[in-house]
């Protein structure tokens, strides 16, 4: 006998100016990845992120696996590419107040 039983979760894309998040109720048993899909097809927008088969995932700021299989209540983040290294970022930050305070 399948389960009616369902879960609620929130499918999450964020940019460093706007997030963008879909509220879904599931079956129990969905997996991240079928998540990220029941999210596209419900409006959200993957096209600045890539491929939304092979986007990396996450839950609650930890990777998973496309077949992590979802909580009720679980945060589904889809991440986006980084533009810059973070180190890369902070040496260019060091080097700028270096710069303000020698001159």
């Amino acid at each position: 006998m399948a389960s009616d039983a369902t879960i609620s979760i929130r499918v999450v894309l964020a940019f460093s100016e706007e997030q963008h998040q879909v509220l879904l109720q599931l079956p129990e048993g969905t997996t991240a990845r079928q998540a990220v899909s029941y999210a596209l097809d419900d409006g959200l927008d993957l096209n600045a992120v890539g491929d939304a088969n092979e986007v990396p995932i996450g839950v609650f700021g930890e990777q998973v696996n496309d077949d992590y299989v979802l909580l009720n209540g679980d945060r589904v983040e889809i991440y986006r590419p980084l533009i810059q290294s973070p180190m890369e970022l902070r040496r260019q930050r060091a080097a700028a107040q270096k710069g303000q305070r020698d001159g």
